[in-house]
């Protein structure tokens, strides 16, 4: 089945189709929201929804389970090897380690202050809090549930991607600058000025070609970077307020979410040759974004917002959108 999906969808992408808004699912509840997190094994997807993670069924689009007592949750990073997952508490300064089949949580660990993004990487085993406010990143040993040791960034961290070979990027959003990370020896390998890039968010990588795209938030642009050099490869405009990326090695696509309502594709035509081929409207501060690369599909958020300073969420306009090619 997986196969004649795969098939079907790269077919239906050779042949100019489009991407678009194919489910909206209603979940209601209070709180706000922030990065989404696709479990394509377990056909799920983590929602970090202010004071807890949703999980709901990317299949139904039915809530599942919750993971509780998250305070100010920002991210969720899976060890499907371990089978164990960690949510970034923003206003606890902690870490949940949680039980993948059962959601039940182990315990906490103390990690740095505000963490934010949170990433494992399959190479030191470790999972990393990016930690915004104390500019560092705490490494935890994802098995034994305790901290490694920490790398001071020198700026305000976002989103994180890995090599799962011994490499680690961070974009640093204050310096706009992206870092390389040695995860086992816990020390800055390389930093680069992200020039033409204003307040770096998202993060993706397409390990195979050595590339990485980050998000500029503040200047409606994508930095497509050579993950070796830092040398910046392409430039190509996306939405405005950008918040996360992904990266279809399957497909060779990159995507860009945006708080403005939309969703940039862009092809790799080759390593050195990216293509703008598509923006997807979806619904306006819909500006966070999952990819399963089991099916290809992408999961984006939203709801009705109040006004600053508020911004309070409407009771029960919260939805999951689900976005996949179609002929």
């Amino acid at each position: 089945m997986f196969l004649l999906v795969t098939t079907a969808t790269l077919a239906a992408l050779t042949t100019g189709s489009d991407y678009r808004v194919v489910k909206t699912w209603k979940l209601g509840g209070d709180g706000g929201w922030d990065y989404l997190t696709a479990d394509s094994d377990g056909h799920r997807l983590f929602i970090a929804r202010s004071t807890r993670v949703m999980v709901i069924d990317t299949e139904s689009g039915k809530l599942v389970g919750e993971i509780p007592d998250t305070p100010g949750v920002h991210g969720v990073a899976l060890a499907s090897e371990i089978g164990r997952g960690f949510t970034s508490n923003g206003r606890e300064d902690t870490v949940s380690v949680f039980d993948l089949k059962s959601l039940a949580v182990e315990k906490k660990i103390k990690v740095g202050s505000g963490p934010d993004a949170i990433l494992y990487d399959p190479f030191s085993k470790r999972v990393f809090t990016f930690n915004g406010k104390s500019h560092d990143t705490t490494a935890v040993d994802a098995s034994r549930g305790e901290v490694a040791g920490k790398i001071e960034l020198g700026g305000k961290p976002e989103f994180a991607a890995t090599d799962e070979k011994g490499s680690v990027f961070v974009n640093i959003e204050d310096t706009s600058e992206l870092v390389a990370l040695d995860p086992q020896k816990l020390t800055v390998k390389a930093r680069w000025k992200l020039t033409d890039c204003e307040e770096p968010t998202g993060l993706a990588i397409d390990r195979k070609n050595r590339r990485l795209f980050a998000g500029c938030s503040g200047n409606k642009k994508m930095a497509v970077v050579d993950a070796d050099s830092g040398k910046l490869l392409a430039s190509p405009v996306i939405g405005e307020g950008c918040d996360a990326t992904a990266f279809d090695a399957g497909l060779g696509l990159a995507f860009a979410s945006a708080g403005d309502g939309t969703i940039t594709i862009i092809k790799e035509d080759n390593p050195d040759k990216f293509s703008v081929q598509q923006t997807v409207t979806t619904q306006k501060a819909a500006r966070t974004m999952a990819l399963d690369p089991g099916t290809h599909k992408l999961f984006t958020v939203t709801a009705k917002v109040g006004p600053r300073p508020d911004r309070k969420v409407e009771p029960d306009s919260f939805v999951v959108l689900e976005l996949e090619a179609t002929h």
